[in-house]
């Protein structure tokens, strides 16, 4: 069965899953060594992960961030998160240290996350999956950054998209809310984790420097790729002029990072982002669209680093897809 088709039944049309088929568990780390990560490869949450993944990729594709689609109630409930997280940043400034990396207000905008991620999950879930909030909202806390090191990267991002996931598996979020996921709910959380970067100066989790993509992110780059796909007038070439991105950049997430990379880095954009400048000399977007989703695989799913951390519960399953 190849990817996309496996997740059409976590983002169904139909009723939620009947609650007897989930035995709600708090998700825990299974990946303690190298050799651990076939099991992740081979895992039922890789499977759900990836397809989930495509599936959205597919359906943001020629879409611009502007466009109408539906706004369902658990996406603004989604909103009304995001947006309490956002106002805590508000109201927990940074503090004066002598470190200017890294700053120690973090951890206490962390703990009351950390406090509240379960009853803030549970606003969000139908009243007959309450049960899941405990599960689900472990990948909330892991989707924010690191309290100990104050870091944030791609495996941060990457808890994000497993907590949408879970919300999928439950039936909260459906088929009809592709977009909103993506240009509502996502969109938004990309905006707070960059305040989260800017505020208090994070580090990024495990960066390599110019020979990253970006310090931070990766998913916006894939799904953003896949809403250029057959513009007529914007190829990839054109997103490393500022005034091209400073023009299209509410439309379309992959100029909005670019715009954020630009504000946040001094020099020629070759020298600080070199991977990107790279990408600037691909033909087309489907083409980089294609190779980000490769890369993706490699530089981050199929990285022990990133992996190890990743944590497994009923509905983001350690066990092998059934064949």
């Amino acid at each position: 069965m190849c990817e996309t088709t496996i997740t059409s039944s976590i983002l169904s049309d139909d009723k939620p899953p009947n609650p007897v088929s989930f035995s709600f568990m708090v998700p825990k780390k299974e990946i303690s060594m190298v050799p651990d990560m076939g099991k992740w490869k081979r895992s039922q949450a890789y499977a759900d992960y990836m397809g989930f993944i495509l599936t959205l990729n597919e359906g943001v594709k020629r879409k611009k961030l502007t466009c109408e689609y539906q706004v369902s109630e658990t996406v603004e409930k989604l909103l009304a998160m995001l947006a309490t997280l956002d106002r805590w940043i508000d109201e927990t400034p940074p503090i004066d240290q002598p470190s200017r990396f890294g700053n120690k207000a973090y951890r206490t905008w962390y703990a009351k996350l950390d406090q509240e991620a379960e009853a803030l999950v549970t606003a969000i879930l139908p009243s007959e999956r309450h049960d899941a909030a405990p599960e689900i909202a472990v990948y909330l806390k892991e989707a924010v950054g690191n309290s100990t090191r104050i870091d944030y990267g791609t495996g941060h991002e990457a808890a994000f998209a497993a907590f949408l996931c879970c919300l999928c598996k439950v039936g909260a979020l459906r088929m009809e809310d592709q977009l909103a996921i993506i240009f509502k709910v996502f969109d938004k959380y990309l905006q707070v984790m960059h305040k989260l970067q800017k505020t208090y100066r994070m580090e990024p989790a495990g960066s390599q420097g110019v020979w990253g993509l970006d310090d931070f992110q990766f998913l916006p780059f894939i799904w953003g790729s896949s809403q250029l796909i057959d513009h007529p007038t914007l190829e990839p070439r054109h997103f490393v002029e500022e005034k091209v991105v400073n023009e299209y950049h509410q439309d379309y997430m992959f100029l909005e990072c670019i715009k954020f990379i630009n504000e946040m880095k001094t020099g020629p954009f070759a020298e600080h982002s070199n991977q990107l400048w790279n990408i600037s000399a691909v033909p087309s977007w489907s083409k980089v669209n294609q190779g980000l989703i490769r890369m993706y695989k490699a530089e981050c799913l199929e990285k022990f680093p990133v992996i190890q951390h990743f944590k497994f519960g009923s509905l983001l399953s350690i066990q092998p897809v059934k064949p």
